[in-house]
């Protein structure tokens, strides 16, 4: 095997015996200079075939040590979890911890919603989201809310093979659609729907909806003083999602709280961030 391209100390882009293009996990395995041959292929712990140019942008943007938590994560539920899972597992949940540690950062008294029943549902995956949790702890130094078992373990749901995928409805394709297409004419870009922030935007969105319809609103659980700073902050973003909120409201007749409206201010003002970036990388 030959390393052709660094990603970081330990992730680097290789090609195999005939010639096709991988990502290697592996201790020390993008450190000597690129390129070269692998000889010891026991270092070797993960590979992934067929990743997209996209995916490896978004790999050199997350931290070493979060990429790796990720491998030891996902390593640990192919021996828990029946089933195989899915390869780009790896890289969307990277992507989650990375983003759950922003929140944690920007946004220390945000709690996400806790209404996907995962606990009675998928006991295993749960259990898979509180060990990731723990693991971010010990490895990365940072306690997460416990939600974010709750939103780790969905990633173990997801992306485990053979399991029926999710049909979108009409009305749900349809709402999500218009909803792209403003915030695309808000902000004058083109959002890349091949993301993992715009599926997440996506799966929040879905989850929005469905708590707004059977009225399971969040309320009362995000400090005032969030909303305020983020609206102070990122003013544009806050007048967009306004004006999605007004929409939905109006299209179902809801009445969205201030608790959802900061959720959804902090997806949009993830796919318009990472949008923006992509255009600017471009030019």
């Amino acid at each position: 095997m030959r390393a052709v391209k660094k990603i970081n100390n330990n992730v680097a882009v290789c090609l195999d015996a005939n010639g096709n293009e991988l990502v290697a996990f592996g201790k020390g395995v993008g450190f000597p200079k690129i390129p070269y041959e692998i000889t010891d292929l026991s270092k070797i712990a993960m590979t992934f075939y067929r990743v997209d140019a996209q995916t490896y942008q978004m790999l050199s943007e997350i931290p070493e040590e979060v990429l790796e938590v990720s491998a030891q994560a996902v390593l640990e539920a192919q021996r828990r979890l029946q089933g195989n899972l899915s390869p780009n597992i790896v890289f969307s949940l990277a992507d989650h911890i990375n983003f759950a540690l922003e929140r944690q950062k920007h946004y220390k008294d945000m709690k996400l919603p806790l209404d996907y029943d995962v606990k009675q549902l998928y006991p295993k995956e749960y259990e898979m989201g509180k060990y990731t949790c723990q693991l971010i702890k010990k490895e990365l130094l940072v306690v997460l809310p416990d939600s974010e078992a709750v939103a780790i373990a969905m990633h173990f749901i997801n992306g485990q093979q053979g399991q029926p995928e999710q049909r979108e409805d009409d009305s749900f394709d349809d709402l999500s659609g218009r909803i792209v297409d403003f915030i695309e004419d808000y902000f004058s870009i083109k959002i890349d729907q091949d993301e993992f922030a715009f599926n997440r935007f996506l799966t929040h969105l879905r989850y929005y909806l469905k708590r707004i319809q059977s009225s399971e609103i969040s309320d009362g659980e995000v400090n005032p003083n969030l909303l305020a700073t983020f609206k102070k902050e990122s003013p544009e973003v806050y007048a967009c999602t306004q004006q999605i909120v007004n929409f939905v409201d109006g299209r179902y007749h809801t009445a969205t709280s201030d608790d959802e409206m900061f959720y959804l201010m902090v997806y949009v003002n993830r796919i318009v961030r990472k949008s923006t970036c992509t255009e600017e990388g471009e030019e």
